[in-house]
């Protein structure tokens, strides 16, 4: 099996996020889409193990906020790395709310969706919500963040609880060795590779991980360098 024909399939990156009595929480999502266009209906996949997916089960409501292709690092880490059983992530974060009282996280999104589910399925590891679409907007006419941009261009990794999440081992079993010293985030496991560099924040390939600027951040997550460790 080739691992790295799973990364061919077409997704995007999505802000889901819920409240549940007085507690609100989101995660980064990439797989969400619609199902029905009369009634309109969409469909998320979310695992058993994130704190949000217990949220979604009891309150029945969701928002889904379409993630642009600029979107600041700090936004993925935020929502896509950390835990709203450790920290509240709307803590900093300015939202608004629609018909069902889901926020909706507006900043570095270009749409939103205002959802209420209607039936859940159990998959195994994840429940997959479909629900009705009670309110939407168009934000701003920008390019969505697909995966496939935030992998190949921002080389991301998917994070351990998104349907899509493989085993950097199994991964690597399916890449040619490199001599090449390359240094790893240790909060959402992005690679810095010398040999690639950071192109899209300036930094050339070839740049070496000591010579990359003191405040340079991680694309992915905007950890900071001592973050990383050689790998």
């Amino acid at each position: 099996m080739n691992i790295e024909a799973f990364f061919k399939l077409s997704y995007g990156l999505y802000i889901i996020a819920t409240k549940n009595k007085d507690k609100l929480n989101a995660y980064i999502a990439n797989t969400a889409f619609q199902v029905t266009a009369q009634p309109p209906q969409i469909a998320i996949s979310c695992s058993k193990d994130n704190y949000t997916c217990g949220m979604i089960q009891s309150s029945k409501i969701f928002s889904i906020s379409v993630l642009n292709q600029e979107a600041k690092s700090e936004t993925i880490g935020l929502f896509g790395y950390k835990s709203g059983r450790d920290i509240n992530k709307f803590e900093n974060i300015s939202y608004t709310t629609a018909t069902t009282g889901a926020p909706i996280v507006k900043e570095d999104s270009i749409a939103w969706f205002d959802c209420r589910v209607n039936n859940m399925i159990d998959v195994g590891s994840h429940i997959v919500f479909i629900a009705t679409i009670e309110d939407s907007d168009l934000l701003e006419n920008k390019p969505p963040l697909t995966y496939a941009h935030y992998h190949e261009v921002k080389k991301g990794l998917a994070p351990k609880n998104a349907p899509t999440y493989i085993d950097e081992k199994v991964l690597n079993q399916s890449k040619s060795e490199s001599t090449t010293k390359k240094y790893k985030c240790l909060a959402c496991g992005y690679i810095y590779d010398p040999d690639l560099g950071d192109e899209e924040n300036g930094i050339p390939p070839g740049t070496e991980f000591e010579g990359l600027p003191e405040d340079w951040l991680c694309p992915t997550c905007g950890s900071t360098k001592d973050m990383f460790d050689p790998i």
